[in-house]
């Protein structure tokens, strides 16, 4: 168990068409957001449904493999380690964000599936 310290494992759909940007250093990185859903039942017996917003960051070749193949709506799996940062908007005030750095991705759905860049 101790290789599990940091592990997120999600399967969701892309909510937004990935951003990729090359760094001066020549690195790229994609930045994009998936939704999970989870489905139960409420207390009067009936489905509702959860879904939960992800900030998914990658680096190198994972984010050449998301700029070529992954566009808004596909459904993916991914690996990766939960990190958080923090920083000071332009009107000074401290903001928290939460992201998976992912190192491992995984393309689902069909390969007939549109996977264009809207």
């Amino acid at each position: 168990m101790s290789t599990l310290k940091n592990k997120v494992q999600l399967i969701g759909n892309v909510g937004n068409t990935p951003e990729i940007t090359t760094l001066e250093s020549g690195k790229r990185i994609a930045k994009f957001s998936i939704a999970t859903n989870a489905f139960y039942k409420n207390s009067k017996g009936e489905k509702e449904q959860d879904t939960q917003w992800h900030n998914i960051v990658a680096w190198g070749k994972i984010a050449d493999i998301i700029e070529k193949y992954v566009g808004k709506g596909k459904e993916v799996a991914l690996e990766g380690k939960l990190t958080s940062r923090s920083y000071e908007d332009k009107d000074g005030a401290k903001r928290y964000v939460t992201e998976v750095v992912a190192n491992e991705i995984l393309l689902l759905g069909t390969k007939d599936e549109d996977t264009s860049h809207d």
